[in-house]
This record gives C-alpha cells, sequence and structure tokens, in this order.
C-alpha cells in the first residue's frame, strides 16, 4: 500500500502526481524485506531515532515474536533530491507462500517493486512465484543483492542467477546491506528514477479500489485504498459500488507512522476512510468507492476470490460463545480477505464453523489471533482438503466435500478427486536425493529436473495437496539442512483412491476425529493415530477402546486399562470369599460405568493427526 501527503492548500496540478513514487518490496521468507524497509525510514528520516526499532511495521506482536510479516504494511515517505521533495509510498509485503494474497493485493496499489535476493541463499522458490505476480501487474522492477556484508555472501553467482532470471544488466542490479545500511542512498536514487509516477485524471468522477481493511473498536471500520482517479474530499459523501452502500467521510487520510488525517486525497494517492461502519460486512475487499455527487460509471476490476487450500473446523470450548466466535472471525476477516468460514454442527463438539485457510501457518496464525485479540479460546479439528464427489446416480453432477462428514457412503460413490498441486523446490545438489524420495513418499511425480548452477538444483514435482497440508514443510527443511525452498501452485483435481477412517471411542465414532486419507496410506495411519489417542486421553474408571475403522471393518485398536480402586484395602485377614464379594461387585459397577460412561477428549487428541511423526 502506499500513500502520500498533500499539503491541504495545493491546488489542482498535473505535476502533483509526478512527486509521487508508489512501490513495494517483495522476495522469499527472511531475504530481508522488513529491514530493508526500516532502513528506508531510517534514510528518509520519516521515524525519529527514537522510534527506530527493528521490523518497524509489524505492529502484531505474533509478527515480532516470529520474526516473519503477516500483514502487508504501507507507509509513506518524504524523499528530498535536488531541492525537489517527492513523496514514496512503501508496502512491505510477507514473504511465506500462505500469505502470498496480501503480495498480490498489495502490487495492485503500485507502479514498481523492490525484488530483494539474498547474496548468500540466491534465488528461491518465493522469490521466482512473488516476481511473477509483479511481472503480470506491469510493474517496473528493481533487482536488489540483499546481505552483501555477510562472510557467506556470493554477489558474483547470485548475480548470474538475477540477469538469467529477470534478463537486467549487471549495473541494473544494486547491492545493499539492509542491516548496515550500505547502499541504501544510491536504492532511494534509483526509485526515484526508474519507478513510474502513477497516472490518473484528478479531474474525472472518483474511482478508488479498496484493497484492506482494518476494525477498529473505537471507530469501527477502516478502509485502505488506493485512488486510480477523481479526488476525495473530507465530508464528503462516497458510495460502496459492491454493497451500493452510502457514507459520509467522516476522516480521510495517509499513513505514516501513525494516521496523518488529510482534507483531501488526489488521483495516485493510497490512504484511509474512516466512515462509522460498524458492520464488518459492509467492507469487501476489491470494492469500488465513488463520490455520491458524481458518480463514477463503472466499478474497478476488484482481486480475484481467494481459493482456499486447507479446510478445518473451530469450536468455541463452551458453546455459549458461538455468537461471540462468528464476530471474531468476521472482524478476523476484515484485516485477512483470505480467511473464509461457515457454520456447521459436530455431534462430538455442538456449534461452530468450517473455515477456509491458505496453508497450515494461516491456520496456526488464525487461531493465535483469535486468542490474543479476541481472547476466544477454541477446539479446532484436524485439517483436511476439499475433494470432488461423483455418484454413481448421476456421475457428471459434481460436489465439493469440505468435510469427512459429507463423505458419501462408498457404494453409491462412483468417483472422488483430490486437488493437486505443482510443487517447485529449489535446493543445493547434494541434497537432491533425500527430497526426491520425501516427495516420492507423499505420492508425488517428479515432472522437472533443473540445474540453476553446478550446486543448485530445482526440482518440479505434480502432488497431492492433501500429503503438504502436514509435516511436508519441516520434513523437507530438516532433510535439506534449511537449504530448500518451497511454492506450490494448485493444478486442479486428480481421481484417487481415498477411504474414509473414523474413530470410535468405546464403539462412539467421534465425527471430529475422522479423516479422508489414501487407500494405501489409511491402516499405518489408523493404527499410528490409535496410538496417539491412548497416551494423550486420560485414564478413566472403566476401560476405553480406541478404534480406526474403514465403514464397517475395524482396521486398529487399542485398550485404555482402567483406574481401579483398591476395594479390599480394608479387610483385615478373615476369609478370601469376602474379598472375592468386593471384587464381583467392583467389575458390575465398572461393566455400567463402560456403558454408560462418556469419554472426555482433550484438546491435542483433535491435532493428534498433525504429529503423528513426532
Amino acid at each position: 500500500m502506499i500513500f502520500y501527503a498533500f499539503h491541504d492548500s495545493l491546488p489542482l496540478r498535473p505535476e502533483t502526481m509526478k512527486d509521487i513514487r508508489n512501490f513495494c518490496i517483495i522476495a522469499h521468507i527472511d531475504h530481508g524485506k522488513s529491514t530493508l524497509a526500516d532502513r528506508l525510514m531510517e534514510e528518509t528520516q520519516t521515524v525519529s531515532a527514537r522510534e527506530q526499532k527493528d521490523q518497524l511495521l509489524d505492529n502484531m506482536d505474533l509478527e515480532r515474536e516470529r520474526g516473519i510479516t503477516i500483514k502487508s504494511h504501507a507507509i509513506q515517505m518524504d524523499y528530498l533530491h535536488d531541492g525537489q521533495d517527492y513523496r514514496f509510498n512503501l508496502i512491505d509485503t510477507p514473504g511465506h507462500v500462505d500469505f502470498s494474497y496480501e503480495v498480490s493485493r498489495s502490487i495492485s496499489a503500485c507502479e514498481g517493486a523492490l525484488l530483494i535476493v539474498d547474496a548468500a541463499q540466491g534465488i528461491q522458490a518465493q522469490t521466482i512465484s512473488n516476481l511473477y505476480l509483479a511481472i503480470e501487474h506491469d510493474l517496473e522492477i528493481i533487482p536488489i543483492m540483499n546481505k552483501i556484508d555477510l562472510p557467506s555472501a556470493n554477489p558474483e553467482d547470485v548475480a548470474d542467477q538475477i540477469i538469467e532470471l529477470i534478463g537486467c544488466k549487471r549495473e541494473d542490479i544494486l547491492s545493499v546491506s539492509a542491516k548496515t545500511g550500505d547502499g541504501i542512498p544510491n536504492l532511494l536514487e534509483a526509485i526515484l528514477t526508474r519507478i513510474p509516477s502513477p497516472k490518473g485524471d484528478v479531474n474525472a468522477p472518483l474511482q478508488a479500489v479498496i484493497f484492506d481493511s482494518v476494525f477498529n473498536p473505537f471507530r469501527g471500520i477502516e478502509a485502505i485504498f488506493r485512488v486510480s482517479s477523481g479526488k476525495i474530499s473530507k465530508g464528503e459523501k462516497v458510495k460502496f459500488m459492491a454493497t451500493g452502500k452510502t457514507y459520509a467521510a467522516d476522516e480521510i487520510g495517509i499513513l505514516r507512522l501513525n494516521k496523518d488525517p488529510k482534507n483531501e486525497l488526489l488521483a495516485g494517492d493510497v490512504g484511509y476512510i474512516i466512515s462509522g461502519i460498524k458492520e464488518a460486512k459492509e467492507v469487501k475487499v476489491g470494492d469500488t468507492i465513488t463520490s455520491v455527487e458524481n458518480p463514477a460509471l463503472k466499478a474497478l476490476a476488484g482481486f480475484e476470490d481467494v481459493k482456499p487450500m486447507v479446510f478445518a473446523g473451530i469450536y468455541p470450548v463452551d458453546t455459549e460463545e458461538f455468537e461471540e466466535l462468528r464476530a471474531s472471525l468476521e472482524k478476523l476477516r476484515l484485516n485477512d480477505a483470505s480467511l473464509s468460514f461457515e457454520a456447521e454442527t459436530s455431534a462430538a463438539l455442538g456449534y461452530g464453523f468450517r473455515c477456509g485457510f491458505l496453508g497450515m501457518l494461516h491456520l496456526e496464525i488464525i487461531q493465535e489471533r483469535l486468542e490474543r485479540e479476541f481472547n476466544m479460546t477454541v477446539i479446532t479439528t484436524v485439517p483436511n482438503v476439499s475433494y470432488r464427489a461423483y455418484n454413481k446416480s448421476s456421475p457428471d453432477s459434481m460436489f465439493l466435500v469440505n468435510n469427512p462428514s459429507d463423505y458419501p457412503e462408498p457404494s453409491g460413490l462412483d468417483r472422488i478427486e483430490e486437488p493437486f498441486i505443482k510443487a517447485q523446490i529449489i535446493t543445493k545438489s547434494e541434497y537432491v536425493g533425500g527430497v526426491m524420495n520425501l516427495c516420492i513418499d507423499k505420492r508425488g511425480v517428479i515432472t522437472g529436473q533443473s540445474y540453476l548452477t553446478t550446486n543448485r538444483v530445482e526440482l518440479s514435482f505434480d502432488m497431492p495437496l492433501a500429503e503438504i497440508v502436514f509435516d511436508f514443510y519441516d520434513r523437507l527443511k530438516t532433510i535439506s539442512r534449511g537449504y530448500a525452498s518451497f511454492d506450490y501452485q494448485p493444478i486442479g483435481y486428480k481421481s484417487s483412491q481415498l477411504v474414509k477412517v473414523d474413530i470410535l471411542l468405546n464403539s462412539e465414532p467421534i465425527d471430529a476425529l475422522s479423516a479422508l486419507i489414501h487407500k494405501e496410506h489409511s491402516h499405518d495411519i489408523g493404527r499410528r493415530l490409535c496410538e496417539k489417542l491412548k497416551e494423550l486421553i486420560p485414564r478413566q474408571q472403566f476401560v476405553i477402546a480406541i478404534q480406526a475403522a474403514i465403514g464397517a471393518k475395524i482396521i486398529a485398536r487399542e485398550t485404555l486399562s482402567a483406574l481401579r480402586k483398591d476395594v479390599t484395602a480394608r479387610c483385615y485377614g478373615g476369609d478370601i470369599t469376602r474379598k472375592r464379594k468386593l471384587l464381583e461387585k467392583q467389575k458390575k459397577g465398572k461393566k455400567r460405568m463402560r456403558q454408560l460412561g462418556n469419554v472426555e477428549i482433550p484438546q491435542d487428541a483433535f491435532l493428534a493427526v498433525l504429529r503423528l511423526n513426532d
């Protein structure tokens, strides 16, 4: 996102737009995007020495703790060059593949992109993926080699990789160190000279696209937008074209380190609007804002609806908190447009929501944010992906299976298809064997292998999405000692042999623990899941049978023995029949408890499937 400040008294001059540069920072995870943003703000004196700290734009505790960017962050900087003031609007974007939707929306608000490559690690999978996003939007790319101060830096080889990737000249590549500040003045000059200024007619009807929004508990919803044409003034009546609702622009302004209110924003600007909107569903990312007095004839092209990759059920621990959980999820969706959810019920857990996520890290972050920001304690069920099923009665009519409980009876099932992805892995040549074994174990088929350099290999696989949901990324990092990068794109659905594995406790199926698993892995996973549950479920005063079943067939079983009270402890000596009578009485009581007893299942059990390889 990007923003720039106009002095409220400035006349509407066409030259104004020439003073603006809108750009974002894109790179693979941990290549130094946020640190570079810190140095740019420091160099332009956007923040004072007192305000300066590492990861300045990352304002979530989670981001700081994990050292990753989760949300895109925008800030406006003033840059003085040859006696003239320029306004730089910078967006720092996430690097992890699970947050690529944030990157795509940020790119739409820019004219240029800083492509950062680690001088020690070189081109990685997400570098290529984000670069293609930028090229699709016709952005001017400035290639940057970061971390040149590292002893392990290899600038010559990395420069060759960049030249091969984007076809630039060697002199176009800037060498910087975001940590020490080397090369930052040259970078600012390159931004000014190489990135074009925004285009747009100030006198045309207002068109502004919303690309992000935040919920403020005191002021309602703050929408962040880019003005494509026209102008917007404080107090003006505006219309959100997707919903058709009109509001007054109570406050507009630009984003510096804190919000900076203005009386007017013009074409080329990025800013925020506060109009007292309380309902989360009234603001949609990708919507167009226009003026009520002089409306635009049509809305701007929005963003593609994001397609969730991983589904999981989120349930409140206390069923009375259902509506509170719904309100919390709606506020989160406002801040994270890639989250989707719908209400569902579970026999074991009551009322909750079926949520769609872009990946396992995304799921983890959402769960953490619910607990931290909204004080919601939730139970998360076993994640799974979305399948396509076809019945024998209508083999051409497809229906989605988002949840194992939606799985139809096998007798009436014609076929089931699962989503596949094209995985792109870049690693050192010495780890190729281990990476290939891992991918083949995960039912992957190798489709390409090319040497980027003598020591770096790019591998391509077609793999089922379900196989990378659990533990794939961690195992890949372990096998390659951290030297493998991973990126993926969906490529459609393929027919597959899947079975539904049910978990039964004392013959009662627990729907929240059901999972759809490939036939060849089902017996192994069923056995390991039973073993895991035996460890996690606390012992009761009655025997608990833990079983895994496919339909009516039991494929694995573990027995959790009962806690026994020593009923004979107070019998001192005497006839043995007295003790036998007490033990027989206890046995009858235990039998009755087994028939009526409910088993308490801890939260860990629902995620046991994720840790089967621990």
